[in-house]
């Protein structure tokens, strides 16, 4: 009988992630599709810019409404790659129901992003998501700012990134 390749746990143990804090993510597309937007220009000054596609667009405006519908969660950052989403999401003290034993599955971390895969699909008529995201607790304001460097520079860097893919839109 073959075993499946055990998966490294992507939680920090015993960590609350209902705690208030910084959280990067990353949403990726089914198959790293690439659906979500173009990277365009050689941009020397300010570097290339995001183009959205159709689904990039959608998956902006859903951001925005989300940002706008939590009271306790923000979203601080974020950049629409062709193929995947990075976010840089706040949660501040007194976040949203807390639940009797915060896991990774059951946080307001998972929540947000559950609502906008569920969200983003209505309008697509279609799931485009992998089922799984990744996520980084940030540590400390050093680790913040790198965050925020990562995802300014993530389009610069986007044939050298390992999501990359060409099958833009």
């Amino acid at each position: 009988m073959n075993s499946l390749p055990k998966r490294k746990p992507t939680r920090i143990k015993d960590y609350d992630y209902n705690s208030s804090g910084a959280y990067f993510l990353t949403i990726c597309t089914q198959n790293r599709r690439s659906v979500l937007s173009n990277i365009v220009g050689t941009g020397v000054l300010d570097g290339p810019s995001v183009q959205f596609a159709p689904h990039g667009e959608i998956a902006d405006k859903i951001i925005n409404q989300l940002n706008d519908f939590y009271e306790d969660i923000s979203v601080d950052r974020y950049v629409i790659m062709p193929n995947h989403i990075h976010l840089l999401l706040l949660v501040r003290q007194g976040g949203p129901s807390r639940t009797p034993v915060p896991t990774r599955q059951n946080s307001v971390v998972s929540r947000f992003v559950a609502t906008f895969k569920r969200f983003c699909n209505k309008e697509y008529g279609e799931n485009i998501w992998q089922s799984r995201f990744n996520d980084h607790v940030i540590r400390n304001r050093e680790d913040y700012e790198a965050h925020l460097r990562y995802i300014h520079e993530n389009p610069t860097r986007w044939y050298y990134d390992e999501l990359y893919t060409d099958d833009s839109p």
